[in-house]
């Protein structure tokens, strides 16, 4: 085992064991020291909020932005580490979905969803709250280094309810599977604000130029299931989330299969967008995601 798996595994046994101010104390307390050191992540983070907010951000706003994303990055990885202590019941009162009687009538009609997400609040909670309403959820995830990392965190997942994906690597392409889930009526959420394939499609977000993965189109396009667009924040007492859809996909007449896949792409990303900008403090987003190079700070 080594030295992350190891870390990984003990977040996981002994911060469920912590009384919740402890462990909430330990988390913030972490976090406030990752914002004083100003590492690589850090500083990818002030870059993304810089974006996000505009040029008419001043340094002492980033500052304070910053700092309260990444308490929110931490508070991420509490709750997550505490999720498989939590019961059916703790699981439906932690998340709130605005959006959730249309996401019920979606499934009782046995009718597929596609879900676009950022990295924003806490998307493995919200996954978590879907499984424990007893609804059909699949989702991909990145195929981590080294395999057993990997594995611990799909055990994780599915211990949760979900069924899991490997991004590349399974015994059948996960486009096909999440195709053919979505005729059997199930959830399908996708982290779609940030490309790992480096073959997304070329979309503009908050004025620059990004890749976005293009399967949520794709899937919703080729299936005919409809494709819904997620805001996800925190609020003091719960993560919070709130569905906006079904986008309206591009008809044949616009152009062949790409040509569709990108513009409902770009709709994605509009939407992503907003959500971002309402609350830029839950974006968790410490990797580089524009080709173009960041604005100066002022």
């Amino acid at each position: 085992m080594n030295l992350s798996e190891l870390g990984f595994v003990a977040g996981w046994r002994l911060v469920r064991a912590l009384p919740e101010p402890v462990a909430g104390s330990l988390f913030r307390a972490g976090a406030d020291r990752a914002y004083g050191r100003n590492g690589a992540g850090v500083r990818r983070l002030r870059d993304n909020l810089r974006r996000v907010r505009g040029s008419a951000a001043g340094e002492a706003e980033l500052d304070e932005l910053v700092r309260a994303g990444m308490r929110s990055y931490a508070r991420y990885w509490r709750e997550s580490f505490r999720l498989p202590g939590r019961s059916r019941e703790q699981l439906l009162t932690d998340f709130r979905l605005d959006g959730q009687a249309e996401l019920e009538s979606a499934i009782a009609a046995g009718r597929g969803v596609v879900v676009a997400l950022p990295h924003s609040g806490n998307w493995d909670l919200a996954g978590a709250w879907v499984a424990a309403h007893g609804w059909p959820m699949v989702t991909v995830a990145e195929r981590l280094k080294p395999e057993a990392l990997f594995e611990r965190f799909v055990a994780f997942r599915e211990g949760l309810g979900m069924e899991i994906l490997p991004t590349h690597g399974g015994s059948r392409p996960a486009f096909d599977v999440l195709a053919e889930r979505i005729g059997q009526g199930y959830v399908v959420p996708l982290l779609a604000d940030r490309d790992l394939s480096a073959r997304g499609v070329e979309v503009e977000f908050f004025g620059g130029r990004t890749r976005m993965p293009a399967g949520p189109a794709m899937l919703a396009l080729r299936t005919g299931a409809p494709l819904y667009v997620a805001s996800l924040w925190y609020e003091p007492d719960c993560a919070c989330a709130r569905l906006e859809g079904p986008l309206a996909p591009p008809g044949p007449e616009t152009g062949p299969l790409d040509v569709r896949v990108r513009l409902l792409t770009q709709q994605v990303a509009d939407r992503l967008a907003a959500g971002i900008a309402r609350h830029p403090q839950d974006w968790h987003m410490l990797q580089r995601v524009w080709l173009d190079p960041p604005p100066e700070s002022n």
